[in-house]
């Protein structure tokens, strides 16, 4: 008679395995080569102007064609990966962003560089929610939030280094140079999953892979206890089965869908306002840049800190009420800024703040909408929250600089963004009594309360 195993059963009732921070690891520099493909763009654009004799207004449109093609990438591209495999998914975005930056350092206009840029941005927008999907796939679930912290810390570390890296090499190498090498990051971290980096055990049981197969991968993790004529089995092939898009609202999931999707919008446009034009409004109040960038790098680092602290915290306390307290947290921060300070101490201490808060609950959803849906779902889920959230960050680069045209001060800004933060709160806190989420339910089996 043939002995079923349970996937979920097993990666749970074990210890994290060396094989297992392997994948972490994994996870993490996609991240953060994600984070640095993002971010480098924008140091680049002085250089690119004064080269091209261009206006650095002019190139808005290459920034918001990486956003839109982000937003795009991740509503298409990413739900391939419920149907053709996460590491299949992954190297295909790895791939996507490198061509798209190497075409962006051999570009000769403007509209070539915005054409290459969108195409970077459709690898950038599939990357993470995949990367996010295998590693919440291969997680214990007592460590899960953690270890998706930790991943996400490295697309902040990632971002942080563009900055740096910029700062260093630009005036060795130039915009070209630094382009070639945003194309050489994500082809070496391709050639590192293709060699290292397993397909999801998850997703081989849900599409009948041989048990043979899955045994190889989990033989790594724990030993199996059993006989040659085994199988294997997920809590979620119990029920009813669902095409990966249809499944983020059968099953009384559509409402949670909704709601992820509501505050991961409202969290993005907060985020990408203060991190677009956070800068230009210190630098209105009369201090000098310096200080502006002092301040904005304390975003930065609260909001890794915040990340892995909320991360702990969820895998204590239930997830969604932690992410929903964080945001209604940091809209109350905004709200105060917005009253007025009294120094530029008490600015740098708000500023941090509102990282943790804002950006630590921000970057915890995509814990939230990793264990939210079934392995046959789970990618287009995330992917779809991270992709309908990317308008959100669209509306907050672009409304930033609307607001600033229109004679708005920092005072204003703050006071105005505190109301987003507190709706994404409010749709979580909303969540939180509507379904039913705990360490004994299985990730994916996240269940609506009757």
């Amino acid at each position: 008679m043939k002995q079923l195993i349970d996937v979920a059963d097993f990666i749970n009732s074990r210890r994290i395995s060396p094989y297992q921070w392997v994948i972490l690891v994994i996870a993490t520099l996609i991240a953060a080569v994600d984070g640095l493909d993002v971010a480098i763009i924008s140091y680049l654009i002085p250089s690119l102007s004064h080269d091209w004799g261009l206006p650095k207004a002019a190139f808005g449109q290459v920034i918001g064609a990486g956003l839109f093609g982000v937003a795009i990438g991740a509503l298409t591209v990413g739900p391939l990966s419920d149907r053709k495999g996460r590491k299949t998914v992954i190297l295909l975005a790895l791939a996507l962003c490198a061509i798209g930056t190497f075409g962006c350092a051999w570009s000769g206009s403007i509209t070539e560089m915005t054409l290459w840029r969108f195409i970077t941005g459709l690898g950038l927008g599939a990357a993470l929610p995949n990367a996010t999907t295998i590693l919440a796939e291969y997680s214990p679930e007592r460590h899960r939030a953690r270890l998706i912290a930790v991943m996400f810390v490295g697309f902040s570390l990632g971002a942080a280094s563009a900055g740096f890296t910029a700062g260093w090499l630009l005036p060795l190498i130039g915009w070209h140079g630094m382009l070639v090498l945003g194309g050489v990051l994500p082809t070496l971290c391709a050639a590192l999953v293709w060699l290292v980096l397993p397909e999801s055990a998850r997703f081989l049981v849900v599409k009948g892979a041989p048990a043979a197969q899955v045994a190889r991968i989990l033989s790594r993790i724990g030993t199996l206890h059993s006989g040659h004529d085994i199988g294997f089995t997920l809590p979620e092939l119990r029920g009813a089965q669902h095409s990966s898009i249809a499944g983020l609202f059968k099953g009384g999931l559509g409402l949670g869908s909704a709601l992820l999707w509501v505050a991961y919008f409202m969290g993005l446009l907060v985020y990408y306002m203060l991190t677009s034009w956070l800068p230009s409004l210190i630098v209105q109040t009369g201090q000098p840049i310096g200080m502006a960038a002092v301040v904005s790098a304390m975003l930065l680092v609260g909001a890794s800190t915040g990340t892995l602290l909320m991360g702990w915290l969820m895998d204590k306390v239930r997830p969604t009420l932690i992410v929903a307290a964080g945001f209604v947290f940091g809209s109350l921060l905004l709200l105060h800024v917005g009253r007025g300070l009294d120094s530029f101490l008490e600015l740098e201490v708000c500023v941090f703040f509102a990282g943790f808060f804002v950006s630590g609950a921000l970057s915890s959803m995509n814990t939230l909408a990793a264990v939210f849906y079934p392995t046959q779902s789970r990618a287009s889920g995330v992917s779809w929250m991270l992709g309908i959230g990317r308008f959100g960050g669209i509306l907050g680069a672009m409304g930033g600089g609307w607001l600033l045209g229109a004679g708005w001060d920092i005072s204003r800004i703050f006071m105005a963004l505190a109301v987003p933060t507190l709706l994404a709160g409010l749709a979580l806190a909303f969540k939180c009594m509507r379904y039913r989420e705990g360490h004994d339910v299985s990730a994916g089996d996240v269940v609506a309360a009757h």
